[in-house]
């Protein structure tokens, strides 16, 4: 199997994809596990594989997402299904996680995922607080299934509500999204793989705040004084809207960075 290995990294290579996918793809041709994979390298693939090889290569080198493909991502730790045309979680929404986590939260908050996706956001924080009431919303049935059969998987109770922003829920201590945030014009410069992602998950009008704006707003409601609104949007719109929120007497109005330096989340504080 170290042939075809050699050989499908060196196809992904060349098409600018990153080289350790190929381990992925031979893995998923041959049903052997990645551990199993390492250990049978000097043996002869199991039938089929080669066939198999040709046909996952052949999407991925198309644009087809690597993740589609496996059908499966790990988002801050956990497993989540995912499938064509619901948002892949990004790494950039870990960050999203990790900052919420380190908010100053009561023992059992009560914390909305706005535009839930797959789940990603509201199950990976109720894994880590177990004591929360979490809930979250979705506009898509697709993937609102999706979320509710990734919480099932995961055995973690989340309240999933088929109901655009915050559904009217008032009282909350964080109100979290990853909303839709390119603006329009990015559609003519996008990578190939997000032609397959829902482009309601992706797309936000001309600024990118066509959703972000007006969950702002609700938030003035939906949070209680002193509650958290917790944002990640793209370096190009994130300190537009945090100025209107500082217009708008929001306080400990901040905008963060992600792990590559970008300016990607918007913190804010209802006033107390």
């Amino acid at each position: 199997m170290t042939r075809l290995l050699r050989e499908a990294q060196a196809r992904l290579k060349a098409a600018g994809l990153p080289e350790g996918e190929a381990w992925d793809l031979l893995a998923l041709a041959s049903g052997l596990s990645r551990r199993d994979l390492l250990l049978g390298l000097d043996k002869p693939p199991p039938p089929g594989t080669e066939a198999r090889l040709e046909g996952l290569l052949g999407r991925r080198l198309s644009g087809y997402p690597l993740q589609y493909l496996l059908g499966e991502v790990e988002f801050f730790g956990l497993p989540l299904r995912v499938e064509e045309g619901v948002l892949i979680p990004r790494p950039e929404t870990e960050g999203l996680v990790e900052l919420a986590l380190a908010l100053p939260l009561p023992p059992t908050p009560r914390i909305l995922d706005v535009g839930t996706g797959t789940g990603a956001i509201a199950l990976a924080l109720k894994a880590h607080l177990p004591q929360a009431e979490v809930y979250a919303t979705e506009v898509d049935e697709r993937a609102l299934a999706l979320a509710r059969e990734n919480a099932r998987r995961l055995g973690l109770g989340v309240d999933f509500l088929h109901a655009p922003l915050t559904a009217g829920m008032e009282g909350l201590d964080l109100l979290v999204s990853n909303p839709p945030y390119l603006p329009e014009a990015y559609r003519r410069v996008a990578p190939p793989e997000l032609a397959y992602e829902n482009p309601l998950a992706l797309y936000a009008g001309e600024e990118g705040l066509a959703v972000a704006r007006p969950l702002a707003l609700e938030g003035e409601r939906a949070l209680r004084p002193g509650g958290f609104l917790l944002l990640e949007l793209a370096p190009e719109n994130v300190h537009l809207l945090a100025q209107e929120l500082r217009e708008r007497g929001w306080e400990e109005v901040a905008v963060l960075r992600d792990l590559a330096g970008r300016d990607r989340y918007l913190r804010a504080r209802r006033p107390a």
